[in-house]
């Protein structure tokens, strides 16, 4: 883009700006909740980090009525496309039912029981390997939510050290990051570009899948290995399904029924009107057979796509220094640019500025996708499944709370891996 930014680009950078600043403060508002509990209530508020973006997208909405009126806030607001937020809410929702986690479990069992290792560090490998490689089929952010949820019951225990709960959740932000890029339709940055730059399975497959799949197995056999003696000691739990008397258990036909209707919205994750009135028949199910179901997971769902939504609505007037400094870079610059502004931004907004620009050559189209996934772990922004995994695991952390420069240390080298991978291999 050309010229000078208008007023309400530079309002809307601004309150980007804030936004991101306010989302590396979240652990201060609920320091301040714990200080002052007569207002508990609005500094838990400010202190969710999934709220940031939503918020600051409504300070926006009041800036540009205040601007231009009535008729271009909801102008600019109904031009937005709000499809990966409504399709986060119902894939969290529909993949975080116990049906769906019990296949996923037992899934990760089966292959647990196949490794050479001791049964609690199998179970952990496979969360950190086996789940974020089902991204790619299922999608990011149902990866997210099965391998998170795995995580939370049987690992994030009273007595886990903090460092291996950051470690943990950064090599998960990371490899589900790169873990989804096997297929062309499942991770947010590639769906961006996919269809303008004709990328279909074979490519994706030749390009991304064997350095994808090689930095996960990676990561998540070196977190493993590190954490062995920390690993020995948790004891076994019902829900790995190895003991316990069966409570969770869900018979085959209801299993399969959850299955085929995750199936159908990750099919139609690109039309709301199909993949929504499915989620609607999802719940008359669930309504159907309470007696196989847990809590819906419907305020975390809710949460991440209030995030997203207001991410979407601030990113659509960042294209004004976004786009010029992408164009800037050539393909090796890029891929190191595009994985160091993913810390900054969501990386599906880069991947898709990319893709309005003509000319583009194939290496450089390469380095953007790949860098923007590489650095999708380095914090909560970076990837759209992120603020669902942490809604999942935030409880487990002293305080309910994820401190950003914790989780970038964290995940810093797990991108290095991936960073290689890509690279080098």
């Amino acid at each position: 883009m050309s010229g000078s930014p208008t007023t309400l680009q530079i309002i809307a950078t601004a309150l980007f700006v804030l936004a991101l600043v306010h989302t590396f403060s979240t652990g201060y508002f609920e320091q301040l909740a714990h200080r002052h509990p007569r207002h508990a209530g609005l500094w838990h508020l400010l202190g969710e980090v999934e709220i940031v973006f939503g918020l600051w997208a409504l300070v926006l909405a009041v800036a540009l009525f205040a601007l231009q009126g009535t008729a271009a806030m909801t102008d600019y607001l109904d031009s937005r496309n709000y499809t990966e937020p409504l399709f986060v809410f119902a894939i969290m929702v529909v993949a975080g039912s116990r049906p769906i986690l019990v296949a996923a479990r037992g899934l990760s069992l089966a292959l647990a029981r196949l490794l050479p290792l001791p049964p609690a560090a199998a179970l952990y490998f496979t969360a950190l390997f086996l789940i974020p490689l089902l991204g790619s089929l299922i999608t990011e952010p149902a990866a997210m939510t099965l391998a998170a949820l795995l995580l939370r019951d049987r690992f994030f225990r009273p007595g886990v050290s903090t460092r291996f709960l950051y470690a943990t959740v950064g090599v998960l932000f990371v490899n589900v990051s790169i873990g989804g890029t096997l297929t062309p339709y499942a991770a947010p940055p590639v769906l961006m570009v996919a269809g303008a730059w004709g990328w279909d399975l074979a490519y994706m497959l030749k390009e991304f899948g064997l350095r994808a799949g090689l930095a996960v197995a990676v990561n998540a056999l070196v977190l493993t290995l590190l954490f062995r003696a920390e690993l020995a000691r948790l004891t076994p739990d019902a829900k790995d399904g190895t003991d316990g008397d069966g409570s969770d258990a869900v018979p085959w036909p209801v299993i399969l029924l959850h299955l085929l209707l995750l199936a159908g919205v990750v099919v139609f994750a690109h039309h709301p009107p199909v993949f929504l009135g499915l989620l609607l028949l999802f719940f008359g199910v669930v309504s159907a057979y309470p007696a196989y179901q847990d809590r819906l997971m419907l305020k975390e769902a809710l949460l991440v796509a209030c995030f997203l939504a207001g991410l979407v609505i601030l990113g659509g007037l960042q294209q004004w220094w976004l786009q010029p400094l992408l164009l800037r870079m050539d393909a090796t610059s890029v891929y190191f640019g595009a994985t160091a502004l993913t810390a900054v931004t969501d990386n599906a907004a880069l991947t898709y500025l990319a893709s309005l620009v003509d000319g583009l050559s194939p290496e450089f189209k390469y380095a953007v996708v790949a860098g923007a996934v590489s650095g999708g772990g380095l914090t909560v922004i970076a990837n759209a499944p992120n603020p669902a995994g942490l809604s999942i695991l935030k409880g487990s952390f002293p305080e309910s709370a994820v401190h950003p420069l914790g989780l970038f240390l964290a995940a810093l080298p797990p991108t290095l891996v991936a960073m290689a991978a890509f690279l080098l291999v």
